[in-house]
This record gives C-alpha cells, structure tokens and sequence, in this order.
C-alpha cells in the first residue's frame, strides 16, 4: 500500500493550505494510501481528520529548521518508503514577519521549509522505486520572479510580491528537483489550485474587499465559479490529486498543472491586480519554468539553509 506524506499548517482561522490539505488527505485516504500529516498544532488538526481511514499526524513547524529535521527523522527512522509527498503548506501577504534566521516567513515557508523538508525524505523517497513530488504553487507566481537581489525584502517589503515570489519557487523547485533526481523515479509536479478565498488563505482580507473582488456573495458565502478559478476546496485539490496519483503523468515531470492537466506556457506576461475581479491565469509564466533559474534556486536555496 502506498505511503503518502502530506505536508498541512496552521494559521489563524482554518486557511486554504488545511483545507486543501484535508481535502487532499481525504482524497488519497480513500483510494487506499496510508497518509502522514504534519501539523504545527496536531491536537487541532485531529478532529478535521477524525474518521479518515489511515492517518497518523506528526508536529511539524516549517519555520523551524529544527522540526523540520525532526519530522523527518523520525520519518525516516520507521524504515517506511514514501510515495507521494504533498508540500502543501501555504501562507499569503500580510504584515511582513521574519524567521529566526532573518528570513522572508512567505519564502520561508512556502519554499524553504518544503526544500529542507523534501531534502531531508530524500532516502524514503527513493526507497519507494517511484516517488513524486508534488508542490502547490499559485498563479499568483505571475506577481514576481525571484528576487535574486534581495529574496528577504531588506530594502522595502510588498506582502504580494512576497507571496508570488514564493510560489515562484514552488515551480522552480519542483522543475529542478525533476531534472535531479528522475533517473531515481523521483518526479516532481507544481500544481495551481485555482482560487478558494472562502478557506481563510488571507485571514487580513476583508468581507467587503472579498465581495468587491466578486469571490464572496453579499451573505458571505464563497462563490463558486470554476471558470474564473474560484473553486470549492474538493475541487481546488483535485489538481494535487491528479499531480500525486494520475497514471496519465508517468512520462512527465517538472511540469505546472492546472486544471487536472499540464498547462501551456504563458505568451505574453500576465497581469494581476490584487484587489480587482480576480483573472484567470491561463498557464505558466516563462520565469516560473526557466532551468537556469531553477538550478540557481537549488543553489541559493542550499546556501540559506547551511546559514
């Protein structure tokens, strides 16, 4: 039976990345995976997944080098190969917070913490004969390349491009990952959820800009609208689904996936204003897929976790 890791984390309120999360969890729980969670707050995180059929949770603080190397530890100690692992935690603008470290808490996160943690599985990974990788990126990677210059936002910090930086690496990564380790049977997969405001992934957004945005009706209820990306959570993580188990995928990897399907690569650059009805993004930019850039974040990404 396959084993599967899904990475989960808390924020205040229930956010996009627990509810995507559950939804994942529950979803790869009833096609017959033994399926891991982590959780910062594991008592909270219970009684969502009471009821699901094999699934054990573990702490794990992506902010937290120390944890990170605990969890998988401990991981790695069960003798246990692992099969699909979910990077699925997720945190979106805000104030901005660093890390002990100084760092940027959305690259710190939503890139670095998932970079330690899926390095540190690597020996479970490759002890299943056929692992993948699966990243949640956004399309909001379209607000920002990396910031080579100033990944930390020293000079002056904007929440949003923060946030598409981040997503950003959650592209590259899963494209440089692929072209490292498939000769091993590892593959890697971005995915784009679609748009679920209705989950808290921005608890500092309010009711009226969420209504002014066209993504809540006047009751307060998300609406439900695939064809601009704004979907339920079921829907929003059935493209992790696909990206973990779709046999459709075997000969693909280091791809973005939208949409239970490989998206085409942008043409012209894409424009988002944050605050407007939202746009659907109809695939990837060039800089999210770039191998040069992929491989450069590797590097840069290997330099900030030896400090």
């Amino acid at each position: 039976m396959p084993h599967t890791e899904h990475i989960d984390d808390d924020e205040s309120g229930r956010t996009s990345a627990e509810w995507l999360g559950l939804e994942t969890t529950r979803a790869l729980s009833r096609a017959g995976a033994s399926v891991t969670v982590g959780s910062r707050d594991p008592s909270r995180a219970a009684p969502a997944l009471d009821g699901t059929e094999r699934v054990e949770i573990a702490r794990l603080d992506l902010l937290d080098p120390a944890s990170i190397d605990a969890f998988a530890t401990r991981y790695l100690d069960s003798g246990r190969p692992l099969h699909i692992l979910v990077n699925n935690a997720g945190i979106m603008g805000g104030e901005l917070v660093r890390d002990a470290r100084g760092y940027e808490s959305q690259f710190a996160t939503n890139h670095l913490g998932h970079f330690q943690l899926t390095l540190g599985l690597l020996p479970a990974l490759r002890a299943a004969h056929g692992a993948r990788v699966v990243n949640v990126s956004s399309g909001g990677h379209v607000l920002s390349d990396i910031r080579w210059d100033d990944p930390h936002f020293t000079a002056g910090y904007d929440g949003m491009l923060a946030y598409g930086q981040s997503k950003t690496a959650n592209v590259l990564f899963a494209v440089e990952l692929d072209r490292r380790w498939a000769e091993q049977g590892i593959r890697g997969y971005a995915v784009h959820p679609g748009i679920a405001f209705g989950t808290n992934l921005a608890p500092w957004i309010t009711d009226a800009e969420l209504r002014a945005m066209g993504v809540i009706d006047e009751s307060g209820r998300p609406v439900v609208d695939p064809d601009r990306e704004l979907k339920t959570p079921r829907q929003a993580a059935s493209t992790s689904a696909f990206a973990a188990t779709s046999p459709l995928l075997a000969e693909f990897g280091g791809v973005y996936l939208k949409d239970n399907d490989i998206a085409p690569l942008n043409e012209a650059p894409s424009a988002i204003a944050f605050g407007a009805e939202p746009v659907a993004v109809p695939g990837v930019e060039p800089h999210a897929v770039d191998p040069e850039s992929a491989r450069r974040l590797w590097e840069l990404s290997d330099r900030l976790l030896k400090g």
